[in-house]
């Protein structure tokens, strides 16, 4: 099990052949508070970089990416009654969509820890 994040800021949680997806903290701080948010149907298949989510807050709407190539597997159906998860949970009960990985070589592309957060200090 190992988390990646994207530039986009979302995190990549992998278990096995799942990567379940959300945004991260620095994001949803950014966004603040979260008012709506729609996921994926499950079954859609998705190409890396292809907008798939979206999230809504009091300042802004933003599409949630595919970090990498796969079939949507599960969209967070909690989201659609509770989007606060988003920002009370982002990294936790406030995930966007579960996939399959599709080609695991392209999570070579994405940042581990250390690295997202020495990307989002050069952002401040």
């Amino acid at each position: 099990m190992s988390v990646k994040y994207t530039e986009d800021h979302e995190w990549v949680l992998v278990e096995g052949d799942i990567a379940t997806v959300g945004i991260t903290d620095y994001a949803q701080n950014a966004m603040g508070d979260i008012v709506f948010a729609e996921t994926p149907e499950a079954g859609t298949e998705v190409s890396k970089g292809d907008d798939c989510a979206v999230v809504e807050s009091v300042k802004t709407a933003s599409d949630i990416y595919a970090p990498i190539s796969g079939e949507i597997t599960e969209g967070n159906q909690a989201l659609d009654d509770q989007p606060e998860l988003v920002n009370a949970s982002p990294e936790g009960d406030g995930w966007f969509f579960k996939m399959t990985i599709a080609d695991a070589s392209e999570l070579d592309d994405l940042m581990d820890g250390a690295a997202y957060k020495k990307f989002c200090e050069g952002l401040d």
